[in-house]
């Protein structure tokens, strides 16, 4: 068995009690990075050995992973915070897994974009999840099709790029847009701010330093 395990995206009050025991109960916990996950699991007296899994091993990993599982392992995979799959790995595993027929099972839990989404004020009875754009080759072709979209969109940022990212959706979806930037989601810093494209992009241009990871949200055309 596989258990896909979300983590809080920031405070850690949000980790339920079934992910608490699962984690003690399984032979192994696979983590994005044992660095960031071994803090948390050392808080709740978890004593489970870790082994890390991220995008650079992954591929390399996945056979022998799915071999140990079969021979009859439980393991647990975590990502540094929020659901493994969304945008972040673990769809290889899975895959394989399920080919191999290792039973996967996913506890409900943190993803960053749903609070981001619920709390932004734009509508999302419909909505399209992009996550994190490609850096160069593909964006300016993700962007068109974003902005035309009849639907909220969502999009995940790092701090260092989130006023280039404002700017060029203000480029490509006009600056009376209206958008949501959410910020430290769940932290004592939390900042979750509704203006449209123009205003944000200001904003965000004006700051010498942003921190945490970010979600925005784009109403649709």
């Amino acid at each position: 068995m596989l258990y896909l395990i979300p983590t809080p995206i920031g405070n850690r009050e949000d980790i339920t009690q079934r992910a608490l025991r699962l984690l003690g109960d399984v032979d192994l916990v696979l983590a994005e990075d044992t660095r960031t996950s071994r803090p948390l699991l050392q808080h709740y007296g978890i004593e489970t050995p870790l082994r890390a899994y991220h995008a650079h091993n992954e591929h390399a990993l996945v056979e022998q992973l799915v071999t140990e599982l079969k021979a009859g392992s439980t393991y647990a995979l975590i990502t540094d915070a929020g659901t493994p799959g969304i945008s972040d790995p673990g769809f290889l595993l899975v895959r394989a897994c399920r080919a191999a027929g290792v039973d996967v099972s996913c506890l409900p839990g943190a993803a960053a974009f749903v609070p981001a989404l619920a709390a932004s004020g734009i509508p999302c009875d419909r909505f399209h999840f992009e996550g994190f754009l490609p850096h160069k080759k593909g964006r300016q072709t993700r962007l068109i099709h974003l902005a035309a979209l009849p639907n909220t969109f969502v999009l995940y940022e790092s701090p260092h790029r989130i006023a280039k990212l404002l700017g060029q959706l203000e480029e490509h979806c006009g600056p009376d847009r209206q958008a949501c930037v959410a910020r430290e989601i769940s932290k004592l810093y939390e900042e979750i701010t509704t203006a449209p494209l123009a205003e944000l992009k200001a904003d965000y241009a004006a700051r010498t330093k942003v921190r945490g990871e970010i979600v925005v949200v784009v109403a649709g055309q």
